[in-house]
C-alpha cells in the first residue's frame, strides 16, 4: 500500500476515534451524574496558577496545559530614520507601526511513572519572525527531583544570566520585552544540563553548563566543539523567604510585610561566530558593541579584521523590595569580551561595558490597576545608551491571566532589538505600544 494511503488511513481513523469519545462524553455530560463525578470532574479541570489547567491525572502521571499569547500595537514613528555608529558608518532604522499577533506559547507539564521524574515542553511561535529559521520552536527539559534542594535537568532553558532568566516569563511589569540593558547583556535559551534547588529557607540557587549563548535557531553542525558555557545564579529572599508568586516583578501579591530580595548570577561562555544565531531569531541574544554592531561583523575593527572566537563573561547583581502594592527592584550589570581569535585579531584590546536597570511599581487598584515607570543605561567604549518608560498594567477580571498593558519609551541610542521586541538597533526618538496578554 502506498505511504501516501497509508497516512490518510491512520489520519481518518484518529478522527474516527475523537469524534467518537466525543460524542460519548456528550452523551455523558446529559445523563444524571453519579455520585462523585462532579467533584471529579472538578479535579480533572481544575487550574494551577503558573501550571494551567490539568488535562490528566492517573496513577502513572499527569498532564497540564498552560497558553500564553498577546496581540500588540506597536508604533515607532517617532524613531529618528537612521543613526551613525561609533566607527562613522550610518545605518537605517527600520521604523515599524503595525499590529501583530506577537506570539503563541503551548505548555505541556507534569510527570510520569514518578513524581520525581518531571517534563516541561512548550511550542513557541512568533509571529513578527516569519521566514526566519527559527520562527518555530518545539523544546522543553526532562528533570528528576532529588528533593527540595537539588532537582536535575537536560534539555533547552534558559541560561541562569540575569534576574529575567530565573523563570518568572511572563511575569514582568511589561508584556514580553525586558529592558534594553537586560536585553543587552543577558544569555538565552540553550541545551544544556542544569542543577537547582533550595540549600536554606529562602536561599536558591541554578547552575547551567550549556552548549552557547543562544542556541535557538542554530543547528548541531554549527556548534563549536564541547560545553563551553557555564552560568550560574544565588538569590536570598531575607525577610519573608518568598518574592511573590513565581519570582516576579512587581507587587501584585500585596505584601502585608516587607519582602526582600538580593540576587546573584556569572556567566562564561567561548563564543563561535557560526554557532550566532540570526538577527531577528525567536528569542536571540547576540554579542554586541554598545553602539548596536555584531561583534562577528567582517571588517568591523578595521578592513581585513574579522572576530572569529571570542570569550564573553557577565556578572549581575540584583535588589529589591515590595510592600503593600509598591515595589522597587534594580540589577547592575558588568561584561568583558576578551581573548579574540580570528584574522588580524591580535590588536583588539579587551572591552568592558556595564549597565544598570531600576524598575518602581505600584498597585493603584489592587488586583486591577497597576502602574510604573522604569529605565536603563549601556555604558561603554563604543558608545552609551538609555532609556526612559512608563506604562500602565489593567487587569481586566481582577485576575493576571487577562490584561491590558499600554507603554511609552523614550529611547537613547539604543544598542539592541529584533522585530518580536519594540525597540530596534539604533533606535532614538519615542515608541508607543499597547497589548492584550492572555496567559493561563
Amino acid at each position: 500500500m502506498p505511504r501516501g494511503e497509508t497516512v490518510r488511513r491512520v489520519f481518518r481513523a484518529v478522527l474516527a476515534a475523537a469524534a467518537a469519545f466525543s460524542i460519548a462524553g456528550v452523551g455523558r455530560a446529559a445523563e444524571t451524574p453519579s455520585p462523585g463525578t462532579a467533584e471529579e470532574n472538578k479535579k480533572f479541570l481544575e487550574h494551577i496558577q503558573g501550571r494551567g489547567f490539568r488535562l490528566f491525572e492517573g496513577q502513572d502521571g499527569e498532564v497540564y496545559f498552560r497558553l500564553f499569547s498577546y496581540a500588540r500595537y506597536l508604533n515607532q514613528k517617532g524613531l529618528d530614520p537612521s543613526y551613525v555608529d561609533s566607527f562613522g558608518t550610518t545605518h537605517a532604522v527600520q521604523i515599524r507601526q503595525d499590529v501583530q499577533l506577537n506570539k503563541f506559547t503551548a505548555y505541556f507539564s507534569g510527570w510520569f511513572l514518578s513524581k520525581q521524574f518531571r517534563y516541561f515542553l512548550w511550542i513557541w511561535s512568533a509571529n513578527t519572525s516569519q521566514g526566519d529559521p527559527a520562527q518555530v520552536v518545539a523544546a522543553g527539559t526532562l528533570s528528576w527531583v532529588f528533593g527540595k534542594a537539588a532537582t536535575l535537568g537536560v534539555g533547552i532553558a534558559s541560561l541562569p544570566t540575569t534576574r529575567s532568566t530565573e523563570g518568572q516569563f511572563p511575569n514582568w511589569l511589561t508584556v514580553d520585552n525586558r529592558l534594553t540593558a537586560d536585553e543587552f547583556f543577558r544569555g538565552s535559551y540553550t541545551s544544556g544540563v542544569f542543577l537547582e534547588g533550595e540549600v536554606a529557607p529562602g536561599v536558591r540557587y541554578k547552575a547551567m553548563v550549556g552548549n552557547n549563548l543562544s542556541q535557538l535557531g542554530v543547528s548541531a553542525s554549527q556548534l563549536a566543539s564541547g560545553l563551553n558555557t557555564q552560568s550560574v545564579e544565588m538569590n536570598w529572599l531575607p525577610t519573608t523567604g518568598e518574592f511573590g508568586f513565581n519570582g516576579r516583578f512587581g507587587d501584585y501579591d500585596d505584601h502585608q510585610k516587607v519582602a526582600t530580595r538580593l540576587g546573584a548570577h556569572f556567566t562564561h561562555s567561548r563564543e563561535d561566530a557560526q554557532e550566532q544565531p540570526g538577527t531577528n531569531n525567536i528569542e536571540n541574544s547576540q554579542i554586541r558593541l554598545t553602539d548596536g554592531n555584531v561583534i562577528f561583523l567582517p571588517n568591523l575593527f578595521g578592513p581585513g579584521i574579522t572576530v572569529q572566537r571570542v570569550t564573553y563573561q557577565m556578572a549581575s547583581v540584583d535588589a529589591g523590595i515590595k510592600y503593600r502594592g509598591f515595589s522597587l527592584e534594580a540589577e547592575y550589570y558588568w561584561r568583558w569580551l576578551s581573548n579574540f581569535t580570528g584574522t588580524n585579531t591580535g590588536g583588539i584590546a579587551e572591552i568592558n561595558d556595564r549597565g544598570f536597570q531600576v524598575q518602581a511599581s505600584a498597585m493603584v487598584l489592587p488586583r486591577t490597576l497597576q502602574v510604573y515607570l522604569s529605565g536603563s543605561g549601556i555604558y561603554g567604549r563604543y558608545g552609551n545608551g538609555s532609556e526612559v518608560r512608563a506604562g500602565v498594567n489593567w487587569f481586566l477580571l481582577e485576575k493576571q491571566g487577562l490584561r491590558l498593558n499600554a507603554e511609552w519609551i523614550q529611547l537613547n541610542k539604543c544598542p539592541v532589538g529584533y522585530t518580536s521586541v519594540p525597540y530596534p538597533v539604533g533606535g532614538n526618538g519615542a515608541v508607543y505600544h499597547a497589548n492584550l496578554e492572555v496567559n493561563f
